[in-house]
């Protein structure tokens, strides 16, 4: 039967679901069931045991679209994905096997956004408000901005440590949309992605958090990945 699949949204850190509001809106609106939970951002371990909650709660399969840390989270699912039909980066990681956050970012100079990362008590990592409303989310209203600094959610520092298996982008379909003004993650690092798990690819000129800013652009892209793997189901 070629129905549509569902779309699974997975935030990043320093963002939470209703970062994901706009291209909610406009999946909804053209007929697509959308999900776009809540990630604890405690351990990596912890948010692929989230995803797979909600992959497993879907009634059909899904296209799952990472943003940044989010990357991170899609691809560690591994090989053994049931129910996902597709894989959508947005601005994200696409790390390989042996490779870790932290080894990644440290092959070049700190990024802006990151530039005066602070970690509280418990080891978790939080930004700063002038680096959020004017690296992370640079091409956003700084009042909306502010907003968003304000319901960041942190991420454990440990997940820069954790080592990738598997990558899922192995044996799924892939879609990645590179921002090409990003201050969080570089541009080149994107592209390396991209080309690396030879995904369809899209570039714009956006901040790190183009869903807010060009929600448009990443809506289509998702539904650019639905129409693709419902053609070939």
């Amino acid at each position: 039967m070629n129905t549509r699949p569902n779309i699974v949204l997975i935030h990043g850190a320093w963002a939470d679901g209703s970062s994901w509001s706009g291209v909610i809106q406009r999946l909804q609106a053209d007929g697509y069931h959308v999900t776009a939970p809540q990630f604890p951002l405690t351990a990596l371990a912890d948010d692929v045991a989230r995803l797979r909650q909600v992959l497993d709660f879907q009634d059909g399969p899904a296209i799952v679209a990472g943003h940044s840390y989010g990357g991170q989270i899609i691809t560690a699912l591994g090989p053994d994905a049931p129910g996902v039909a597709g894989l959508v980066y947005i601005a994200a990681f696409g790390l390989d096997e042996g490779e870790s956050l932290g080894a990644l970012l440290s092959q070049g100079p700190v990024t802006p956004a990151l530039a005066h990362l602070v970690t509280d008590k418990q080891g978790f990592g939080w930004l700063s408000e002038d680096d959020f409303v004017h690296h992370f989310a640079a091409d956003v209203d700084p009042v909306q901005a502010k907003v968003m600094y304000a319901v960041q959610q942190p991420l454990a520092t440990s997940a820069f440590t954790d080592v990738m298996g598997v990558p899922a982008w192995k044996t799924q379909p892939s879609w990645y949309l590179v921002a090409a003004d990003d201050q969080a993650l570089p541009p080149a690092a994107e592209r390396q992605f991209a080309a690396r798990m030879g995904a369809t690819t899209v570039e714009i000129p956006a901040s790190h958090v183009a869903m807010v800013s060009h929600p448009g652009d990443v809506a289509q892209l998702i539904e650019t990945a639905a129409d693709a793997v419902r053609a070939t189901s």
